[in-house]
């Protein structure tokens, strides 16, 4: 099974779970938004890709609440974004067709932000269709 590791915001940590055999890392903040000036997750995500191997699996687990976050994960680096507790709103309010709703209209906005940004593929999401935080 694959070792991912989950809560880097360093590009030291994340070099040294490749150094321990991870196949992978998620890069969160953890409660970042509770933390007055904590690093936004998004550019932990740009410093880490920066860090490791391009090829390196990173996931992005930090405040996705709609497909232009994913889009933005993807510009930035990350090869997939973790929904967190949407989902489980949806399971809350309708169960399982409930979460399949959240996953249909995550995707769903994925889709149209990169056909709105030009995009027929994940292959050309880049850097350079977002602002990069700060």
């Amino acid at each position: 099974m694959p070792i991912i590791i989950k809560g880097l915001s360093r590009p030291d940590d994340a070099l040294r779970a490749i150094d321990s055999g991870a196949d992978g890392v998620v890069v969160s903040n953890h409660g970042g938004r509770q933390v007055d000036g904590a690093m936004a997750s998004l550019r932990a995500l740009q410093e880490i890709r920066k860090a490791v191997p391009g090829s390196f699996p990173l996931l992005l687990d930090s405040g996705i609440r709609t497909g232009s976050d994913i889009f933005k994960a993807i510009a930035l680096g990350a090869q997939a974004a973790l929904l967190g507790r949407p989902y489980v709103y949806g399971l809350a309010i309708a169960g399982r067709q409930g979460v399949e709703d959240v996953i249909a209209n995550f995707a769903n906005s994925f889709e149209l932000t990169a056909r709105l940004a030009g995009c027929r593929s994940l292959a050309e999401i880049d850097s350079g269709m977002v602002s990069t935080p700060t």
